[in-house]
């Protein structure tokens, strides 16, 4: 697995995969669960797209996805900081170590 990471805003999105369904989201949602001992605080799910809210290094993240543009981990709000960017480059990072 290799990410790609998009900057927009100034906040920092890592795209696990911008082309997989949405088992390989809850494959990463366990990934997360189990290996860094996140748990999920909010969990938003649509017909097309699901965001489920985590904490990480006192750090509110989301994990994303849509059927049009795959699994991405970002920052959960707009105001970003250096703090919440590197936050997702670790996640992503862990995900690549870890391929689930």
């Amino acid at each position: 697995m290799c990410y790609h990471l998009k900057t927009k805003y100034g906040g920092t999105e890592a795209v696990i995969d911008d082309n997989c369904g949405v088992s390989k989201f809850y494959s990463i949602a366990d990934t997360l669960a189990d290996g860094l001992k996140v748990r999920f605080l909010n969990q938003v799910d649509d017909a097309d797209t699901l965001d489920w809210d985590f904490k990480y290094k006192n750090n509110f993240l989301t994990l994303h996805y849509n059927i049009f543009n795959g699994v991405s981990i970002l920052p959960r709000r707009i105001n970003h900081t250096e703090k919440v960017n590197k936050a997702v480059e670790e996640v992503a990072e862990y995900l690549e170590r870890n391929a689930y």
